[in-house]
C-alpha cells in the first residue's frame, strides 16, 4: 500500500497534482529553495491540497531511504466526492439523509473506526475539512475493515462551509458536545441531519458551534469525563439509527 500511496521528489509531485492525482498531504523541507520549489507552492496553494513544513528528519523517515528530494506526498487510495452531488443524490434514495461532519479529527485510527460505524449505519456521507484532519492512510483503511472504499466522503475548505451547505439544503445540524444541555435522547433525527464530532483533544471550534441548529450530549455517569471521539461517535449513529427504524 505504502508503495501505491507515496510520491518522493518536487517534481514528481508536481507531475502527479497536474496529472490530477488525488493528494491527501503534502511534507516539504523546512528552508527549502529554489524555483521548483516556488513552483509547488504555488501549485499547492491553486489546489487547496493540505501541506506542512517540517525538519528534514521527518522527510528521512517518511522516505525510508529513499531519494526525497526534500518533499514527499501521499495520494488518496480514494477519490473525493462533491458535496453538491452527494446531498442531492441522497435525498433522491426516498428517506432522510444522515451526514456526518468531522471537525479535524486527527488520528487516523478514528478516523477509520468511524468510517467502518458510518457505512454500518446507513450514513450518506462523510464530510471534512481540507486541512488539519487525518490523513486516508493503510491505518486508516485497515482500521475501517474496508469501509473507506464505500463511504461517500466530501472535503470542504472549512468545516463551516459544511455547515451553511447542510442548512440552506434543509438538513439539520447537530453537534455532538459534552457541552450540550440536552441529551442525545431528546433530539429528533427522524428528519434529514448532519452530525458534527469534534477533533481528540478540542472538540468542536467553538466558531462553529455558534452555527448549529442542535446540541447534544451523552449521558456521563463515571468520573472520567468524556468518551473515544470514535465511540461516541458510534453512540450518536446508533441512536439515529435506533430512531429511524
Amino acid at each position: 500500500m505504502e508503495k501505491e500511496t507515496t510520491i518522493y521528489g518536487i517534481r514528481s509531485i508536481i507531475e502527479a497534482i497536474s496529472s490530477e492525482k488525488t493528494i491527501d498531504k503534502v511534507f516539504i523541507q523546512k528552508g527549502l529553495r529554489g524555483e521548483l520549489f516556488q513552483e509547488l507552492e504555488k501549485l499547492l496553494r491553486q489546489e487547496g491540497i493540505n501541506n506542512s513544513y517540517v525538519p528534514i528528519e521527518k522527510l528521512n523517515r517518511l522516505a525510508r531511504g529513499r531519494n526525497h528530494q526534500g518533499a514527499v506526498a501521499h495520494i488518496s487510495p480514494v477519490e473525493f466526492h462533491s458535496l453538491d452531488d452527494i446531498v442531492l443524490d441522497s435525498f433522491e434514495q426516498g428517506k432522510p439523509p444522515l451526514f456526518l461532519i468531522l471537525d479535524q479529527l486527527s488520528d487516523v485510527r478514528n478516523f477509520g473506526a468511524i468510517v467502518r460505524t458510518a457505512e454500518c449505519t446507513g450514513v450518506s456521507a462523510i464530510i471534512i475539512q481540507k486541512k488539519g484532519g487525518a490523513p486516508i492512510n493503510g491505518d486508516t483503511i485497515k482500521t475501517s475493515a474496508g469501509a473507506i472504499f464505500k463511504m461517500p466522503i466530501c472535503k470542504v475548505d472549512h468545516i463551516k462551509d459544511a455547515v451553511f451547505y447542510m442548512q440552506s439544503s434543509g438538513i439539520k445540524v447537530i453537534a455532538a458536545t459534552e457541552k450540550a444541555e440536552r441529551l442525545i435522547f431528546d433530539i429528533s433525527f427522524n428528519e434529514p441531519c448532519a452530525i458534527i464530532m469534534g477533533s481528540e483533544g478540542k472538540g468542536i471550534n467553538p466558531s462553529v458551534l455558534k452555527l448549529v441548529d442542535e446540541q447534544a450530549k451523552l449521558p456521563i455517569l463515571g468520573d472520567i469525563a468524556s468518551l473515544n471521539v470514535s465511540v461516541a461517535c458510534g453512540a450518536f449513529l446508533y441512536e439515529a439509527t435506533r430512531q429511524r427504524i
